[in-house]
């Protein structure tokens, strides 16, 4: 390589540098609760053992009732980990079992909380748009203190037993926390 043409690379380099230093410099710095990571981060999921617990914590709570339902059990992400249904239990039951626990995951709330929300207000009522969500009771979020790792959902029977199979699959993931 020349003389001139090795010049003309280090130079392009250091420039190179100089702007990425600047716009470094530059960048706001974040307020607020989140905070920047430049290393490894740390997540937190359900484990398949926890999400086989909630399921069958579910199912057992709805057939105690006298239904036959299915539950469905999403990680961090909306992806199933687990889906069970009773063998009376429907394919529809399933896969609304499974748009519950996605809703529930994503909007980091029970789907009967977020079905009443985006009812009564106009300006999120379009968020019942989305793929794969469903605005009916019976998804609960699988917490670890204030932060959702997954979702936990029953279908099958009706709304408000339902949500309470999809709670009881709830407290039992969150018990295996402790």
């Amino acid at each position: 390589m020349s003389r001139t043409k090795a010049f003309a690379l280090m130079a392009a380099s250091a420039i190179a540098a100089a702007i990425a230093t600047a716009a470094n410099a530059a960048a706001p710095v974040p307020t607020g609760p989140a905070s920047v990571s430049i290393g490894p981060i740390t997540v937190h999921d359900v484990s398949l053992a926890m999400a086989k617990a909630a399921a069958e914590a579910t199912l057992a709570e709805c057939r105690a009732k006298g239904y036959h339902t299915a539950a469905t059990v999403v990680d961090r992400a909306g992806q199933v980990i687990v889906s069970m249904r009773d063998e009376l239990a429907t394919p529809q039951m399933a896969e609304m079992s499974r748009r519950k626990a996605y809703t529930a995951r994503m909007f980091r709330t029970s789907t009967a909380e977020w079905a009443k929300r985006t009812r009564e207000d106009p300006s999120i009522a379009p968020q019942r748009d989305l793929p794969d969500v469903l605005a009916l009771a019976g998804g609960v979020p699988i917490k670890m203190g204030e932060e959702t790792i997954g979702a936990v959902a029953s279908s099958g029977s009706n709304l408000a037993q339902d949500d309470a199979c999809a709670h009881a699959g709830a407290a039992r993931a969150e018990a295996m926390m402790k």
